[in-house]
């Protein structure tokens, strides 16, 4: 048995060989998904070949001068109405050259993440405007200290795997300074790796700066870099972003990860089909993705085609539909047919609450982009009304979900000890009749087992004897326990020290400066 026990052992070992460590042995980061497909074989070529005939035929509107001249150089070309045309030979020439097999880096190696083939990682990402209180229903502006309060959360929360900005420090008015502090805020919170989104190249080389300073300096930035910057660059349908083809332009210069999002909206920037959707935001994806290639060769880009999907009643955004959940699964396989790491949203539910609603949107949407194995999926903690509120207690509601997702993508082993024919051998002959004092029942409780933190498992009466706190309250407790602990920026305060020196932009997060108004502010 003990041989048997070794080779299991051994087998999860190589299958887990890149991935980070998890809570438990029965879940870790970069579990593979794969396993739900909802695009054939033969659509995920037709979908491709729409993509390339739609940059081919169509191109995009409002490219810069250098884009211009990058792509007309290596092939492309300009139509008579001025749409940058990107041929289908250079596409998947260039496509060839594209960043594959890298890691999204923490600020220490613990929380390295590979998002290589079809493993998956959960974690947050938006930019909601307001926190719902879910005690009183009361609904407030975002600030500073609620976006350095989530990276807190996500730094404690083990199945929050990276921790992209996820509110709008609305208690900030001068762009430049909101950004900067944004990202300061989240390298603040957490040493998983992060991500945030910059208006102007200005700020992003400021924060570059900062980045330098908590890492070390520029070498060992440029060696690990722990901030994926998220880039709209596309406004669907078809449009550069003039302003975040400069981001992209950065970026190359400065090693930074990118994730490269065209969010189009079905029925309202992109078309209704849902394949038609796939097809022009693989399109517009692409054409970042070989951008940023000819600039630099093998950068990191995350392939981050987001179809979202109104309802088309009302034209209102729908995160949380079943629609929502297929579309995602059928980006991942998009991105997987090139071999480039995808980022995909689940988890935006519609509604306003962590109730009823909110539980089944996020666990269908999230659950089918694992099974397809979407490398990164964001937007899996923390956020609702579609991405324009946030929920502080949800972290730690969304870290128990979150769990299962991944225990259910894992599926299961077959071998000889998981069929476990002698152990049915001896229970049953001669032996006590059950399994609960089996040696391989106790050895397999936290390998084949998730138990959620929070759910409440017991029987209707004995959860009434005990006069059980809802679940909403327990969170709570929760989410007050992590927050009330005390601890620095986690770079440390000599890091902190330089930042504050370096930049007078930065309010320091943990000497409470960041719950100033904006009266006080101005």
């Amino acid at each position: 048995m003990s041989k048997t026990r070794s080779g299991r052992s051994a087998r999860r070992a190589a299958r887990r060989d890149g991935a980070g460590s998890g809570p438990t042995t029965s879940i870790w980061p970069g579990i593979e998904g794969g396993h739900y497909r909802p695009i054939p074989k033969d659509g995920i070529v037709s979908i491709h070949r729409t993509a390339l005939r739609i940059l081919e035929e169509i191109g995009i509107a409002n490219a810069t001068p250098r884009c211009i001249e990058t792509v007309t150089t290596a092939g492309g070309s300009v139509s008579e109405a001025g749409r940058l045309l990107f041929p289908s030979g250079m596409v998947e020439r260039v496509l060839e050259t594209a960043g594959r097999g890298f890691k999204l880096y923490g600020q220490t190696p613990e929380f390295d993440l590979d998002p290589s083939g079809t493993r998956i990682h959960l974690g947050t990402s938006g930019a909601a405007v307001h926190i719902v209180d879910s005690e009183t229903g009361e609904v407030r502006d975002t600030t500073l200290a609620d976006l350095f309060d989530m990276a807190r959360l996500a730094q404690a929360l083990p199945n929050i795997h990276m921790f992209q900005r996820t509110v709008v420090a609305r208690d900030i008015l001068d762009p430049h300074a909101m950004e900067l502090n944004t990202a300061y805020a989240c390298a603040a919170g957490t040493k998983k790796p992060i991500g945030t989104s910059f208006s102007s190249v200005e700020t992003m080389r400021a924060a570059v700066e900062m980045f330098h300073i908590i890492a070390g300096g520029e070498d060992a930035w440029r060696a690990r870099p722990y901030c994926c910057i998220s880039t709209c660059f596309i406004v669907p349908p078809l449009t550069f972003a003039e302003e975040a083809l400069g981001i992209i332009e950065c970026a190359a210069e400065t090693g930074t990860p990118l994730k490269l999002v065209s969010a189009g909206q079905a029925g309202a920037t992109s078309p209704a089909p849902l394949a038609g959707a796939v097809a022009q935001q693989t399109a517009e994806v692409l054409a970042g993705l070989v951008y940023v290639n000819l600039l630099n060769p093998g950068h990191p880009a995350l392939f981050g085609a987001l179809p979202f999907v109104s309802d088309l009643r009302t034209g209102a955004m729908s995160g949380g539909s079943a629609e929502q959940g297929v579309l995602m699964a059928a980006c991942a396989q998009m991105a997987q047919f090139y071999g480039i790491p995808c980022a995909v949203s689940a988890g935006m539910t519609d509604s306003k609450l962590p109730d009823f609603q909110a539980g089944y949107e996020k666990g269908i949407t999230e659950l089918l982009s694992a099974l397809a194995g979407a490398n990164l999926i964001y937007e899996a903690a923390g956020m609702y009304g579609s991405l324009l509120a946030a929920s502080k207690e949800s972290f730690v509601l969304d870290n128990d979900l979150i769990g299962s997702v991944l225990r259910a993508t894992r599926g299961f082993e077959i071998d000889e000890d998981a069929l476990a024919f002698e152990v049915i051998r001896d229970v049953c002959v001669g032996g006590p009749g059950h399994f609960l004092g089996s040696d391989q029942t106790l050895g397999r409780m936290q390998s084949d087992y998730y138990y959620p933190a929070l759910a409440d498992r017991t029987t209707p009466q004995a959860w009434a004897d005990a006069d059980t706190p809802a679940l909403l309250q327990t969170a709570r407790e929760k989410t007050n326990e992590i927050l009330n602990q005390i601890s620095e920026p986690v770079f440390g305060s000599e890091s902190n020290a330089a930042i504050l020196k370096r930049f007078s932009e930065i309010r320091d997060v943990w000497s409470g400066e960041t719950v100033l108004s904006p009266v006080e502010n101005q």
